[in-house]
C-alpha cells in the first residue's frame, strides 16, 4: 500500500471514530432516558400536542389498574405493581407503543385484557392517550395551566375528569364505597347528595378522593363544583 493510500485510510478511520464518539445514538432535543423516577419534569404550560404522565396517564392507571385486588402496592397481582412512574416504565418501550406490554394488554379483547372483565375496558380515547404518551417517549412529565374554569359542561370537562380519576374504582363491576360514577345519572346522584364535591375537595367529614392518588387540581375541583351549582345539567 503506497503512502497516499495509507494517509487516506487513516483519515477515513479517524473520521469514523470521531463520528462514533460524537453520535451516541442521540436524538437532538430528546433524552433517551425518559424523565426520572422521582418528581416529574414540570412544564409551565400544557401543550395540546403532548400527553403528560402525571396529569393524564398516571390517574388513568391508578383508577383502572392499580386498584385493590389488582396491581396496587398491596396486591401486585402476578408480581405487577403499577403505582408509580418507575414501576409503570418497566412495561413500556419509549417511542414504541405497539411493542409495549402496557399498551398490548389494554387493547386485548380476550380474557387477558386489562382491566379484566367484568370491569369495562378503557375507552378508545384513553387507549389513544396511553399510546401517544409512549410514542412521544414515555416521559415522566407534568404540566400546569391546561385547565379552564370557565368550561364546566358535563361532556367536555366533568365526565372527562370522572373517567380519568374516578370511574375505574366506581363502576358497577367495582363499586368502591358503594358508589357508581360510570354514567351521567349515577354521577348526578352523588353530585346532588354532596358526596362528589366533598370527596374531591377533601372537605372535613368526607373520604378524600381519588383514594391513594393526588388531589385534583383547584381548577378541576372548581369545574365540578360549578357544574353542580349550575344544576348538574347533562350538557
Amino acid at each position: 500500500m503506497n503512502r497516499n493510500k495509507i494517509i487516506v485510510l487513516y483519515l477515513l478511520l479517524s473520521g469514523i471514530g470521531l463520528l462514533a464518539i460524537n453520535c451516541k445514538h442521540e436524538i437532538p432535543g430528546v433524552s433517551i432516558v425518559p424523565g426520572g423516577n422521582g418528581t416529574p419534569t414540570q412544564s409551565s404550560n400544557c401543550s395540546p400536542d403532548s400527553v403528560y404522565f402525571a396529569n393524564e396517564v398516571l390517574p388513568l392507571i391508578n383508577s383502572n389498574c392499580a386498584t385493590a385486588g389488582c396491581h396496587d402496592a398491596i396486591t401486585h397481582k402476578e408480581g405487577v405493581e403499577l403505582t408509580s412512574y418507575s414501576k409503570i416504565r418497566t412495561y413500556v418501550k419509549p417511542f414504541n407503543g405497539g411493542d409495549s406490554k402496557l399498551y398490548e394488554v389494554i387493547v386485548k379483547t380476550n380474557d387477558d385484557r386489562m382491566p379484566p372483565a367484568p370491569m369495562s375496558p378503557l375507552t378508545a380515547a384513553q387507549k389513544s392517550t396511553i399510546l401517544k404518551w409512549i410514542n412521544q417517549g414515555a416521559f415522566n412529565n407534568q404540566c400546569t395551566g391546561g385547565c379552564d374554569t370557565s368550561s364546566f359542561t358535563y361532556a367536555a370537562t366533568v365526565s372527562v375528569t370522572i373517567n380519568t380519576f374516578c370511574k375505574g374504582c366506581h363502576n358497577p363491576a367495582s363499586l368502591g364505597g358503594g358508589i357508581d360514577l360510570s354514567t351521567y345519572a349515577s354521577t348526578r346522584v352523588q353530585a346532588i347528595n354532596g358526596k362528589l364535591a366533598g370527596t374531591i375537595s377533601h372537605a372535613a367529614g368526607f373520604i378524600a378522593m381519588p383514594q391513594g392518588g393526588s388531589k385534583l387540581s383547584d381548577c378541576q375541583v372548581s369545574q365540578v363544583k360549578k357544574w353542580i351549582a349550575a344544576g348538574t345539567p347533562n350538557n
